[in-house]
């Protein structure tokens, strides 16, 4: 099917049943996210996969979203709390490494990012860091619906009780965004076969 078809076929999955993703597709969606955008290609932002129960079931604890302890799998987008140069410095070697040239070569696109992350205050960095993951984000919706694996997009949730239980401080992390994966149970999600609502295309993109 289209990536058009694989759109209109998606929508956030209010229950689901307990088919479980396969590994192979569940790598293939991370590859995706891992080929999504980034500005500069830096990538400020890891995800985390929890598939343990029962670090899922006290992820889920005090909120409103059940997906997260019932789906098959659940993503956790984290964004760098604390960009610095040393970030910029791994990322140069990588390029180097994959590209086969050497790290002074570099050095004109090492100084732009380093002046850029310089130039903000960590909150700053962080928020264009969480930004990045937004991205990752939706290449991961588009990704999953080409593979008929539903998912859920979830902000409503506790940052603070996901970081500690997950231990992200530690990682130089804080939680941003959740998609959990699986499979929708048509017969108990009210959404299930519902027609999607979207503007008329001619309203929603303006021509100037």
């Amino acid at each position: 099917m289209s990536l058009q078809e694989s759109l209109k076929w998606r929508y956030a999955v209010k229950k689901f049943s307990d088919k479980k993703v396969s590994q192979d597709d569940l790598q293939s969606i991370l590859t995706s996210i891992n080929l999504s955008a980034s500005s500069a290609g830096l990538q400020p932002y890891r995800v985390i996969n929890v598939e343990n129960p029962e670090v899922r079931q006290k992820l889920s604890e005090g909120g409103f979203n059940p997906q997260i302890a019932e789906a098959s799998h659940l993503l956790v987008f984290a964004a760098i709390d604390q960009l610095s140069v040393s970030h910029v410095d791994d990322y140069m070697q990588l390029m180097a490494d994959t590209r086969g040239v050497s790290v002074e070569s570099l050095e004109k696109f090492k100084h732009i990012l380093t002046a850029n992350i310089s130039g903000k205050t960590d909150e700053e960095n962080f928020i264009w860091a969480s930004k990045q993951a937004y991205i990752g984000l939706g290449t991961a919706l588009a990704a999953a619906a080409e593979l008929r694996i539903d998912t859920t997009p979830m902000e409503g949730f506790r940052p603070s009780q996901f970081d500690d239980i997950l231990g992200l401080k530690d990682k130089g992390l804080r939680s941003v965004v959740l998609l959990a994966l699986g499979y929708r149970d048509e017969n108990n999600d009210p959404y299930a076969h519902a027609v999607k609502v979207r503007l008329p295309l001619e309203s929603f993109a303006i021509s100037m």
